[in-house]
């Protein structure tokens, strides 16, 4: 709320400045040109007074300065008016993505302390009352392999964030070696369904596809696009996952039957920190960055992702890379 407060005032005081300044430039062309006008009119006073023969000869040279003089100020101010006005759109957007990056970042923190929070919190109290009770055998392997989903739930979102700042500063060295990407995003699959097995997962895999690059980077945009898939399904709602080849492109789906995205907000979800709604409202888990890394490792293997409408609810993510 007080992001918000601030982007407005600053907005308030951006609109005040300029109009001051256009005002300030209409003022001193008024100026300019009165004196402009003066100093015409005592020039012929002057001329008729000293050599009245020679006003008529004179006149013409007058006028001329005259319009001459006018027309460099209504170069002069238009150019600068411009100037002015592009200057002050520049900075406007500057201001309010700052102020927005700020706001984002602001989530993003109040996000991540939760993310952290909870696994180590659940694998602390697994382990205390491990160590505190004496279980049945049965109850002991549930708590740790509840442990060790929390575990790794914090070790993957650790990585998320080491990787999104090295791909956002150009620090990754990408492998670029042949992989099976059937094998691969058949893995991720498996993997996603023993995590979520209360979630219908519907594949379509075709066999013998491969792909010139980084096997991490690619089983990590796999996972991402399935854990947003998860993440924004009501219950019992299934998640598909498509892998098929298709003249020179091997496309890669992944389809849910969530609440979807609004065309507004398509162009944002990609960016860093950004997530659907606002921090306060939303009930999902999730950083803000899952996407926004699923976007440069797509640009690292030239491909293109894109967001389109599943019908009748829900949304698709296709990544399209070239055979």
């Amino acid at each position: 709320m007080r992001r918000r407060k601030g982007l407005g005032w600053a907005t308030v005081v951006f609109w005040i400045l300029l109009l001051y300044i256009i005002a300030a430039l209409v003022w001193w062309f008024v100026s300019l040109e009165r004196q402009n006008s003066e100093i015409h009119l005592l020039k012929k006073s002057a001329i008729l007074r000293t050599d009245p023969v020679a006003y008529q000869r004179q006149w013409s040279a007058i006028n001329d300065l005259q319009v001459r003089n006018t027309k460099k100020y209504i170069g002069e101010g238009v150019t600068f008016l411009l100037l002015i006005i592009i200057g002050a759109a520049y900075i406007y957007r500057l201001v309010r993505r700052q102020f927005r990056l700020q706001l984002q970042q602001q989530n993003f923190m109040m996000a991540i302390t939760h993310e952290l929070k909870t696994p180590i919190s659940v694998a602390r109290l697994n382990l205390e009352t491990l160590q505190k009770h004496k279980l049945p055998e049965e109850r002991q392997q549930k708590m740790l392999h509840t442990t060790l989903e929390e575990t790794s739930r914090l070790d993957t979102l650790i990585n998320n964030i080491l990787l999104s700042s090295q791909l956002d500063g150009n620090d990754y060295r990408m492998a670029a070696e042949p992989v099976d990407f059937s094998d691969l995003v058949d893995e991720a699959a498996r993997q996603f369904g023993s995590r979520y097995p209360a979630r219908t997962l519907h594949t379509d895999i075709g066999p013998g596809i491969s792909l010139l690059g980084d096997p991490l980077l690619l089983r990590l945009l796999v996972s991402n696009l399935l854990e947003n898939a998860n993440k924004y399904s009501p219950a019992g709602a299934p998640v598909a996952c498509c892998l098929y080849a298709r003249q020179q492109a091997v496309v890669l789906a992944v389809t849910d039957e969530g609440i979807g995205i609004s065309d507004d907000e398509k162009r944002n979800v990609f960016n860093k920190f950004y997530r659907v709604g606002n921090e306060q409202t939303r009930r999902t888990k999730g950083t803000g960055l899952g996407l926004f890394i699923c976007r440069k490792i797509a640009q690292h293997h030239h491909a293109a992702i894109s967001i389109t409408d599943n019908e009748p609810a829900g949304t698709t993510f296709t990544v399209s890379f070239k055979a």
